[in-house]
C-alpha cells in the first residue's frame, strides 16, 4: 500500500484546480458537437457578464466575433473598475456581485467564479476594460499572466471587451457550431428586450420578447394566437400545437435557459394544470391538459441557487431568500393572469378545450394496450436482452451524468463490438433486431403494440416527458451503408413524430465511424473520408495495407474502444430555425410521389457528376 504522509497533501492554485478539474466549473469538455460541451460554456460565461451590464441599463448592444477558434465580445457597459480588471478574471471568488444590496441582485452569475474559468481553460485570454476615457488591458495563457499593461487614456466608450482562445490541450478537435450559438444569441434577445446582440455582423433583436420565442420556434400549426402575459418577475407565453404529441418547454431564470428545468418549470406545469381544471370545472388528466403544449417561461429570483456551476436547472425553492416559495408564487400568477385571459377570450377557450378532449380520448384508446405493453417491461425487466445498461444516468445528481449515452445499434454482430468496447460506467447499449418500422402514419399506440419500441421507451425513460430522461446522448450506431442509412431515418421518424423535444433540446447524434483503416507495420490511420484515405496513404507510402470498413461488426472491440471513447466523433441532429418537422416527415418518410423520385433522380445525378470531376 502506497504510504500517506504529509507530503501526499497538495494545494493547488485556483487555475491548476481548474484546469485538473474542468467538470466542477464548466459540465464537460467536449469538442463543440454537443450543445453543452464546454466551449459554449466558456462563451456564455463571459456573455452573462455583458447581460448583467445591460439587465442594469448599461449598454444596449454585445458585438461576438467568432473566426476559427477565436472568440471577442465587446459590451458597452460600465466597464469593469480599472484597478480591478486582473483581480475579476483571476482571484477565485472576486466580484462585484456578492453584496446582496448591489445592483446585481438578480444577476445570472453570483458565484464569482465563470471568467475565471473561461481564463484558466484558455490558451489565449485578453481583457480589457474602458472607464470615463481610461483603460486597463492585461493577457493571459492558461489562467497565468502574461502581460499586464498600465492605465492610460482613452476616447473609446465605456464598456468591456474580452478574447479567449480554448485551450486545444483539453478541448481536443474542437469546432464551433454556428446553430448552437444562434440559439443561445436569439434567447438572449427575447429575454431582454431592447437589447442588440450583432453575432459576426448578423443582428438579433427581438420586439416582443417570449412572444417571439414562440413564434419563431414552433414549426406545427398553432391551435390558437399565442397567449402571452406577464407580471413585473414573471412572464409566460403558451400555445398549443397540431402535433398530437409531448409537451416543450423553453425556460429561463434571470436570463439564464434552464435547460434542465427545475423548481420553477415544475410550478408552472402544475399552474397551468391547476388554473385549466378550475376554469372548465373538470378534474382533467395533466397529461390531456399539457399534450401538444409549447410554452415558454421566465422568472427573476432574487439570489438563484442553481444545481451545478452551469446553471441548467434552478434548485431555488424561493424567490429570495426567506420570501415566498416559487410554487406558490408562480401557482398565484398564472392562476390570476391565465383565468382572466380565458374569460375574456372564449375561443382560445374553447380551442384549448377541444384539443384536451381529443387528447382525453386517444389516450383512452390505449390504455389498455399501454397495460399490456407495462407487463411485458416487467417481464423482459429482468433480463432484457436489448438493454446492456450503464451505471451513471442523467436523471441523477452524478458528477459524470453529462457523459452518460446510449448507442442505438443495429444487430447483435454491432451491439457486440460496442458492448466490449464500452464504458460501462457511462455508456449503454440498445439492441436493435433489424430495421424498425416506419412510424410515421402510426398513432401512439404503435410504441405500446411494438415490443422493441415499448422497450426503447422505457430505457430512455421518456414516456411522462423528457424531465426524467436517462442518458444526455441517444446515438444511432448504424452502418455506414444504404440499410444503416435507412435506420437512422427509421429512427429518426420515430423521436420527431412520438419525442421531438428529445431531438429539440439537443440530445441525439450520429455516430462517426471510419470508413477506412491505412496502416504499415509503425503506424495506423483510421479515415473518415475518402479525403483523409488519400491524405493517409500519402503519408504513409509504400503501398500501405488498406482496409474498407463495411459493417461495425468489422471493427475489433479493441479498435472500437478509441471510436467510442475520448475522441469519439458525433455528428449532431440540429434542426434549423423555422424547420416544419410534419413536411419533413411526409416528404421523406410518407407515401411515393413523383416530387420525391425526381428529388432522388436529381440528388443521384449530381452525386454521378461530382465522382466524374
Amino acid at each position: 500500500m502506497a504510504d500517506y504522509k504529509e507530503d501526499s497533501i497538495i494545494t493547488l492554485d485556483w487555475d491548476e484546480h481548474i484546469r485538473m478539474r474542468p467538470g466542477m466549473y464548466i459540465g464537460k469538455l467536449g469538442d463543440g458537437s454537443s450543445h453543452d460541451d464546454g466551449i459554449y460554456v466558456l462563451l456564455k460565461e463571459v456573455l452573462d457578464n455583458s447581460i448583467d451590464e445591460f439587465m442594469r441599463g448599461f449598454g444596449k448592444t454585445i458585438e461576438v466575433n467568432i473566426k476559427e477558434q477565436k472568440v471577442t465580445i465587446r459590451d458597452f457597459g460600465r466597464g469593469i473598475p480599472l484597478k480591478s480588471v486582473v483581480d475579476c478574471v483571476s482571484k477565485i471568488n472576486t466580484g462585484g456581485k456578492f453584496n446582496e444590496s448591489s445592483a446585481y441582485e438578480t444577476a445570472i452569475g453570483m458565484n464569482g467564479v465563470g471568467v475565471k474559468a473561461v481564463n484558466a481553460l484558455s490558451s489565449r485570454f485578453v481583457v480589457q476594460s474602458w472607464v470615463d476615457g481610461k483603460t486597463k488591458k492585461a493577457e493571459f495563457s492558461c489562467g497565468k499572466k502574461v502581460k499586464e499593461e498600465p492605465i492610460e487614456s482613452t476616447t473609446e466608450s465605456n464598456g468591456t471587451y474580452v478574447s479567449f482562445i480554448p485551450d486545444e490541450s483539453l478541448f481536443e478537435n474542437f469546432h464551433w457550431y454556428t446553430e448552437y450559438i444562434e440559439v443561445m444569441m436569439w434567447n438572449y434577445v427575447y429575454l431582454n428586450r431592447g437589447l442588440t446582440i450583432l453575432f459576426n455582423g448578423k443582428k438579433y433583436f427581438s420586439k416582443n420578447g417570449l412572444l417571439d420565442l414562440l413564434n419563431n420556434n414552433v414549426e406545427s400549426e398553432m391551435l390558437y394566437p399565442p397567449i402571452h402575459l406577464k407580471d413585473d418577475d414573471f412572464e409566460f407565453a403558451i400555445v398549443h400545437t397540431s402535433r398530437r404529441y409531448g409537451e416543450e418547454y423553453h425556460s429561463f431564470v434571470n436570463s439564464q435557459n434552464t435547460t434542465q428545468g427545475g423548481t420553477h418549470q415544475q410550478a408552472f406545469r402544475e399552474a397551468i394544470v391547476k388554473t385549466i381544471r378550475d376554469f372548465y370545472k373538470k378534474e382533467y388528466d395533466p397529461s390531456d391538459i399539457r399534450n401538444s403544449i409549447v410554452a415558454a417561461l421566465s422568472i427573476k429570483v432574487k439570489n438563484a441557487i442553481f444545481e451545478s456551476q452551469t446553471k441548467t436547472k434552478l434548485g431555488s425553492q424561493h424567490m429570495s431568500p426567506g420570501g415566498q416559495t416559487i410554487r406558490y408564487f408562480i401557482n398565484d400568477i398564472v392562476g390570476r393572469l391565465l383565468d382572466k385571459f380565458l374569460h375574456m377570450n372564449p375561443t382560445v377557450a374553447d380551442a384549448i378545450q377541444k384539443k384536451i378532449v381529443e387528447s382525453e380520448k386517444e389516450r383512452k384508446e390505449i390504455a389498455n394496450i399501454k397495460k399490456t405493453s407495462k407487463e411485458i417491461q416487467k417481464k423482459v425487466s429482468l433480463h432484457n436482452s436489448k438493454l446492456r445498461d450503464c451505471r451513471i444516468h442523467f436523471n441523477t445528481n452524478d458528477a459524470r451524468r453529462l457523459d452518460s449515452t446510449i448507442f442505438i445499434t443495429e444487430g447483435d454482430s454491432a451491439s457486440g463490438s460496442i458492448t466490449q468496447s464500452r464504458d460501462a460506467m457511462t455508456q449503454a447499449v440498445f439492441s436493435l433486431r433489424g430495421k424498425p418500422q416506419n412510424t410515421f402514419k402510426k398513432t401512439k399506440r404503435v410504441i405500446y403494440e411494438n415490443e422493441e419500441f415499448s422497450l426503447l421507451q422505457a430505457a430512455l425513460n421518456i414516456e411522462d416527458g423528457i424531465e426524467g430522461l436517462r442518458f444526455n446522448n441517444i446515438v444511432f450506431a448504424t452502418d455506414a451503408d444504404v440499410d444503416g442509412m435507412h435506420i437512422r431515418l427509421l429512427l429518426l421518424t420515430f423521436f420527431l413524430k412520438y419525442f421531438p423535444d428529445v431531438v429539440k433540446a439537443g440530445h441525439v447524434y450520429i455516430l462517426q465511424t471510419p470508413l477506412f483503416r491505412v496502416r504499415n507495420k509503425q503506424k495506423t490511420y483510421y479515415c473518415y473520408s475518402d479525403e483523409e484515405r488519400i491524405n493517409a496513404i500519402k503519408a504513409l507510402g509504400n503501398k500501405p495495407e488498406i482496409t474498407r470498413f463495411k459493417g461495425l461488426g468489422e471493427i475489433s472491440p479493441q479498435e472500437f474502444k478509441g471510436f467510442i471513447g475520448k475522441t469519439i466523433r458525433l455528428e449532431p441532429v440540429v434542426l434549423e430555425k423555422g424547420t416544419n418537422i410534419e413536411k419533413i416527415l411526409e416528404f421523406y418518410m410518407g407515401d411515393n410521389n413523383p416530387t420525391r423520385q425526381q428529388f432522388i433522380i436529381e440528388q443521384l445525378r449530381d452525386e454521378i457528376d461530382e465522382a466524374s470531376e
